[in-house]
């Protein structure tokens, strides 16, 4: 049973919540795009850069299996809350880089200081997502609906952070663009601590324990796996393959040109993650979800999880025949990746959808949260995977090992057919 009804003002708390996502998602695009291509540009290998990002995946796994349970004890609004603090301290900190410091010691430090981060994105992103489930409108779709929107809301403006970061990393420079950030995210959640309405529900019954972090139902566990394989095909190519590949090729070396390349990768990533995210808020009328059964729902999701899987393959193949860099080749890369875009966006609402349609109401904070400590462990290792497949082998062995994931994906999904 949707908690709309039971909650007085459930599109004021909605606005609210997507509120704070909006401006949480936005830091968090711009933030990873100024570490990415600052670092690049001081000589960082991919397995170094990848080593940047690992922390902060790693921080998403654990913060997720007990974010669940934090909401539950202590409510909706205050993993909100701690979420955006966090991500204020992190960029306060992480404006402390030294450029004196030799490679171990600022990647050591980067790496905590996105630890942190990643501890905050994921309170953020488990609050805001719990809240739909608990706010959204019983009946005719309104819980695809609503999560759609929020989704595809919110990786619009964490596409708009990308080419904010990268834009700000080229005119105003490292320490200036983070320490910007902190205090526009500050004046966020003063104003989200203000206004948020009272009473945003999600806790749980004070004899709970920390007991039960795995569903006990089974198409929640294969859900998860689903979605653990699909970040992962993104997040190989998407983390360090394609940004590193394509500043190898669009720069040329002068302050001028590194300016450019910034603003061209910034924007190209930044078109994808919007596209991205339109495509999720339409996904529903896609689908064509109202008053659709949720077998139905299932069975779609299969179907493409299954479509994405030749993309990266065929991707692959044009690499390694083109042999090296060349312009054929990028238009084709562009036009690929933004077709793996369109289909990861709908294979990525409908698990969005389907998560909550499984999850219960009374455990929803712990579903959730499980389901993303997967999504988690899928960027870990496609981000691990992305530094080494590219310094190993290339981008031919990077889009491959994208595609392997993708077909991962597509055999968890299937499992979801027996249940």
């Amino acid at each position: 049973m949707s908690g709309a009804a039971s909650y007085a003002n459930p599109l004021r708390a909605y606005a609210a919540v997507t509120a704070a996502y909006w401006a949480f998602m936005l830091s968090d695009g711009a933030l990873r795009m100024l570490v990415l291509l600052h670092f690049n540009s001081l000589g960082f290998t991919p397995v170094q850069l990848a080593w940047l990002f690992l922390l902060y995946e790693v921080a998403g796994i654990v913060t997720n299996l007990a974010a669940g349970w934090l909401a539950a004890r202590f409510g909706l609004a205050a993993t909100l809350h701690g979420g955006l603090a966090l991500q204020i301290g992190a960029l306060a900190a992480l404006a402390q880089l030294d450029p004196s410091w030799g490679v171990a010691a600022s990647v050591t430090f980067v790496m905590a200081v996105q630890g942190v981060s990643g501890v905050a994105k994921d309170l953020a992103k488990m609050s805001s997502k719990s809240a739909v489930k608990l706010l959204a409108p019983a009946g005719n779709d309104g819980l695809f609906r609503w999560v759609a929107a929020l989704t595809g809301s919110k990786n619009a403006v964490k596409g708009l952070g990308f080419f904010l970061g990268a834009a700000l990393l080229g005119l105003a420079g490292f320490k200036t663009a983070v320490w910007g950030m902190a205090a526009v995210l500050g004046a966020i959640l003063l104003a989200i601590v203000l206004f948020l309405p009272a009473g945003l529900p999600g806790r749980m019954k004070s004899e709970e324990a920390w007991s039960g972090w795995r569903s006990k139902d089974a198409r929640v566990n294969r859900l998860s796996l689903a979605r653990m394989f699909l970040f992962g095909a993104r997040d190989v190519w998407f983390v360090v393959g394609i940004p590193v590949y394509f500043q190898s090729v669009l720069s040329d070396g002068t302050a001028e040109g590194r300016r450019e390349t910034f603003f061209l990768i910034g924007g190209f990533l930044a078109l994808w993650i919007i596209a991205y995210g339109a495509v999720q808020a339409f996904a529903p009328r896609l689908l064509g979800a109202k008053s659709q059964p949720e077998e139905e729902t299932t069975r779609k999701a299969i179907l493409w999880a299954g479509m994405l899987v030749p993309i990266p393959f065929a991707l692959a193949a044009a690499a390694w025949v083109s042999g090296g860099p060349a312009p054929w080749l990028t238009m084709t890369l562009i036009a690929g990746l933004l077709l793996f875009g369109f289909v990861f966006a709908v294979n990525s609402s409908v698990h969005s959808y389907l998560i909550l349609a499984f999850g219960s109401a009374e455990r929803i904070t712990r579903d959730v949260g499980f389901y993303y400590m997967a999504n988690a462990a899928g960027r870990l290792i496609g981000t691990l995977l992305s530094g080494l497949s590219y310094q190993f082998g290339g981008l031919p062995l990077c889009l491959a090992t994208a595609g392997a994931m993708a077909l991962a994906s597509w055999l968890a999904a299937r499992r979801l057919a027996t249940t």
